[in-house]
């Protein structure tokens, strides 16, 4: 006599590797890198317009505060002087094929340096996977 639940599970697990088959399609093929770069707002289109040129498709701005080595400075507005502790900022947030990190670093590094204190820094931190929540394509499929 067989059993209802096993026969039921059997299907199941039949019914989930064919659709893992299907969804291998959906998978992508490489190693990513997620970069993220602080830099000044101003720098942004130059940036920007600097990604587009080595095939960067993607990015997530941030409006931040912060502040590094030179930790501020003082203005003065309508003749009282005061401290601007943080100053504002960008955060740009790219997530690239492993092959396209060393391009994308440079871009920005290039596009966004004025040689003045303040010009940012960049951030290069390896991701484990990526999905794209409307279709569940993955990794580099998903970028």
């Amino acid at each position: 006599m067989s059993n209802p639940f096993a026969d039921a599970l059997a299907r199941f697990l039949n019914c989930f590797e064919r659709a893992l088959a299907d969804c291998s399609s959906l998978t992508g093929t490489g190693p990513l890198k997620k970069i993220e770069a602080i830099i000044k707002p101003f720098k942004l289109d130059e940036v920007k317009d600097a990604l587009h040129e080595v095939g960067v498709s993607g990015i997530t701005v941030t409006e931040a505060k912060g502040f590094g080595r030179q930790k501020g400075h003082t203005e003065l507005y309508r003749g009282a002087e005061y401290v601007v502790d943080f100053l504002p900022k960008v955060k740009l947030e790219i997530v690239v094929p492993d092959t396209l990190a060393e391009a994308t670093v440079e871009a920005i590094a290039a596009s966004a340096q004025t040689g003045r204190i303040g010009d940012g820094k960049i951030f290069v931190s390896d991701i484990q996977t990526a999905i794209r929540i409307r279709t569940g394509e993955q990794d580099d499929a998903a970028l």
